[in-house]
């Protein structure tokens, strides 16, 4: 097929031990999926409804790239989450068939410029410009499952320049990866490639120009990077 101008290239993820990439189609997210967060944030969970939002895929940072201190904001935040990288897809996917389409694990940032984000919320507009800019979602070299998602007592936390900001288990979660997919699947037909932020825990705060940080899925990813 001829294109009147280059085609864009595939945006890409790393796999530990492997020389291949995971290309990436869509990246989809959940809002207040740890109840902590949310009330840090002010806001209520209703457990039966996810709330979900998109990232562009070119908005990923692969490979432990610096990451760009983003544009019109003063207020860019951390909000650390274990990312899944689907092999199959579908729509309406039943929760016993939902694990089955991940097909990896890593642990990436949902970076957030809250100022916006507070600003959209106060007038009642769409999250886009807080969540979905440029370099908004780092995400680690990606470790194939082999069917065995990680565990409920699982760790994740993130440490900014050796302090710890973010903690918690798995098993926290309000919604786990088998409800959570299976909800996603009747809004967007999920397809092979999708990657799928899984939610925060509380302790989201700011980062600075030439912070460093380290997040980590205990036993299974770690990501580390520096705020350019």
């Amino acid at each position: 097929m001829n294109y009147a101008i280059t085609p864009p290239a595939v945006p890409s993820l790393p796999i530990l031990d492997s020389e291949l990439r995971f290309p990436i189609r869509r990246v989809f997210c959940i809002g207040r999926n740890y109840a902590d967060h949310a009330k840090e944030m002010g806001a209520t969970v209703e457990p039966g409804r996810p709330m979900f939002f998109c990232k562009p895929a070119d908005a990923v940072v692969a490979d432990g790239r610096d990451v760009p201190y983003p544009s019109i904001t003063n207020e860019l935040h951390h909000e650390v989450e274990m990312v899944l990288a689907l092999g199959a897809g579908g729509r309406d996917v039943t929760v016993e068939r939902a694990a089955a389409l991940v097909w990896g694990v890593g642990v990436g940032l949902d970076l957030t410029r809250r100022d916006l984000q507070a600003q959209a919320k106060a007038k009642g507009h769409p999250w886009d410009v807080a969540k979905g800019f440029d370099h908004s979602a780092p995400v680690s070299a990606l470790r194939p499952l082999h069917g065995h998602l990680p565990g409920p007592d699982t760790e994740l936390r993130l440490t900014v320049n050796g302090s710890l900001r973010q903690h918690a288990r798995l098993g926290e979660m309000i919604h786990d990866v088998p409800h959570l997919l299976a909800a996603l699947s009747t809004l967007f037909e999920l397809k092979p490639g999708d990657l799928v932020f899984t939610g925060t825990p509380a302790g989201v705060a700011a980062l600075e120009r030439g912070d460093r940080f380290h997040a980590e899925l205990n036993g299974w990813a770690t990501l580390e990077g520096r705020i350019a």
